[in-house]
């Protein structure tokens, strides 16, 4: 709902005397760019010709923390939702401008403040797009270690806000693991400097709360030199449970491989369609795999309507390669990859190797794993010709223990293959447990009955998750998507939430709407 007519004209002219013109926006172009992020339920309404999902009011390009400091006051003083923006990339609808406002877009906060080589520590503002600060550590020969598949479109401040993990997080960790101390701006405009050292540290409050108790400034981070040697091999399981029995072994053994990436029967069966296992899986791009090459070939229609009645049949189509897939005889493609000194990266592939050998893997050589590292940001554009098909497509990152970890992956797919396409790897493990990432497909007629069941599988895969004690998110965030289970998973403890929410927001005005809030 967008702002009144005189709360609108009293910001504009506030906003005027803070910025300067180029760096504020109430123009029609400006508010239908920054009315939805990449929620793939928001797409539904693009495609079906709605530009704009939730439109704000304005539109605002900081500079500084002082400028950020300025704008809290502003909506607070005239009750106005703000809304922090990074690079757009979230896939959970957090930035939507549910009731309007201002949105606040920080990527002309994108310096590197300081870099300290001796003690591995960046300072950068929170706008700084991912690969750019990757790129800037390179040429100090140092490494964040953080490597979204949105690393192109994201940025530092969203990592942090969405507690963001990268492919290589089993050896660098999650964003938070990396994290040194931060900057936020709260409620009253006050600046927050809060990190390791401090007591209590303050700094896990604002780390994934997707921007509902304040608008993170900048970020000192722990960084790591570059890696001189790189190992890749890939392993065949003739099963789920023997390959998470693999990875568990080599993890609880102490050692730290860069990338494990599990994918399961029928996620590698679609990705690997040509029978050879230098075919490595793309996830979401494997579904489009399931048009033949000859047919592509054909017409540039006929794969789209083909895909589009496959989608729309999915529930059958899961239900028949759930009895097939088991009798083709291919099993669970196991991607390891290690990283480091030379001497060190050898030995941990060999002691690698060794264990999941053991654990009944079959050994495939390095093909799988270079084609994997050669093409692992393809997928977050692969997903465009589903939606071109009618149909949708979205991923359900979620974790769990390893004594829950195969009643998770059961449940949820149980819950959702009735109505889609399901596959899934496990990715982000550690020595307590696994991450699972789940990627459905499926098509409805119409954008009402689209909507309605891509309701129907989130409602189904979080109730899943949660009656396996499983955690909703893992690394995606929770923005709208999500929020209605929030309370469910975390009980008691939510309303410690609620209690730092009015703390730190008394107001109410940061980005409202969501984490179930």
């Amino acid at each position: 709902m967008p702002l009144s007519t005189q709360v609108r004209s009293a910001v504009a002219s506030a906003l005027a005397r803070l910025l300067p013109p180029h760096r504020r926006s109430e123009g029609d172009t400006d508010r239908i760019v920054y009315s939805r992020d990449l929620w793939p339920r928001s797409l539904l309404a693009l495609r079906d010709g709605q530009a704009s999902i939730a439109p704000p009011d304005f539109v605002v390009w900081p500079e500084s923390t002082d400028e950020i400091v300025a704008l809290v006051r502003l909506a607070e003083e005239l009750r106005v939702p703000l809304i922090p923006w990074g690079g757009g990339s979230g896939v959970c609808g957090g930035t939507l401008a549910l009731s309007g406002g201002i949105v606040v877009d920080v990527k002309r906060m994108q310096r590197v403040l300081s870099v300290s080589r001796e003690d591995h520590l960046v300072t950068a503002q929170a706008g700084i797009n991912g690969q750019h600060l990757e790129d800037a550590l390179n040429l100090q020969g140092l490494t964040l270690g953080h490597f979204p598949s949105s690393i192109y479109c994201s940025t530092l401040g969203g990592w942090l806000a969405t507690r963001s993990a990268g492919q290589m997080s089993t050896r660098y960790g999650k964003i938070e693991d990396m994290l040194e101390s931060l900057e936020v701006v709260a409620g009253g405009g006050a600046r927050i400097r809060c990190g390791v050292g401090d007591t209590p540290d303050l700094a896990p409050l604002f780390v994934g709360s997707e921007g509902t108790l304040g608008v993170i400034t900048e970020a000192t981070m722990r960084v790591r030199p570059l890696p001189s040697h790189r190992v890749f091999r890939a392993y065949e399981f003739p099963r789920v449970a023997a390959g998470c029995e693999g990875i568990r072994r080599i993890l609880q053994r102490g050692l730290r491989p860069a990338v494990v990436r599990l994918y399961d029967q029928m996620d590698s069966l679609l990705a690997r369609p040509s029978g050879d296992p230098d075919d490595a899986p793309s996830a979401a791009g494997a579904l489009a795999s399931l048009i033949p090459e000859r047919v592509k070939d054909a017409t540039a229609e006929l794969p789209r309507l083909l895909l589009g009645q496959a989608l729309a049949h999915a529930g059958i189509l899961s239900k028949l390669a759930e009895a097939l897939v088991p009798k083709l005889g291919r099993g669970c493609l196991l991607i390891v990859g290690l990283e480091g000194e030379p001497g060190l990266a050898e030995a941990e592939a060999s002691l690698c190797h060794a264990e999941l050998l053991a654990a009944g893997g079959k050994d495939l050589g390095d093909g799988p794993g270079l084609r994997w590292y050669a093409h692992r940001y393809s997928v977050s554009y692969k997903m465009s010709p589903l939606f071109a098909a009618g149909g949708f497509v979205d991923t359900l990152e979620v974790a769990t223990t390893w004594d829950k970890l195969l009643h998770l992956y059961g449940q949820v797919r149980e819950a959702l293959s009735p109505l889609a396409i399901v596959l899934a790897h496990f990715s982000h493990a550690y020595p307590e447990g696994c991450s699972i990432y789940f990627t459905f497909a499926a098509a409805a007629e119409g954008r009402a009955r689209s909507e309605a069941l891509y309701d129907e599988l989130w409602r189904r895969g979080l109730a899943a998750v949660t009656r396996s004690g499983g955690t909703i998110s893992h690394h995606h965030g929770v923005g709208v998507s999500k929020a209605s289970f929030m309370e469910q998973e975390h009980g008691t403890s939510f309303a410690l939430y609620r209690q730092l929410k009015a703390l730190y927001d008394p107001c109410g005005v940061f980005n409202p709407g969501k984490m179930g809030l």
